[in-house]
């Protein structure tokens, strides 16, 4: 199986999406205080990475 550009962005838009929502999923039922917003809004940063390496699919 050969791995150009696309398919390694394609595999790690997947996997930052996965982890992103862990770190959602962990701030919202693990942590109930403050330390929960910071890892909610890590998991969201991860969202907005996620994005980017979507974006550039095709074009790098």
């Amino acid at each position: 199986m050969a791995m150009n550009k696309n398919t390694v962005l394609a595999w790690a838009t997947f996997i930052m999406i996965i982890v992103g929502l862990a770190l959602i999923a962990l701030g919202a039922f693990r942590y109930d205080d403050v330390a929960g917003w910071g890892f909610a809004s890590v998991g969201i940063g991860f969202f907005a990475i996620a994005w980017v390496f979507n974006a550039l699919k095709g074009r790098v």
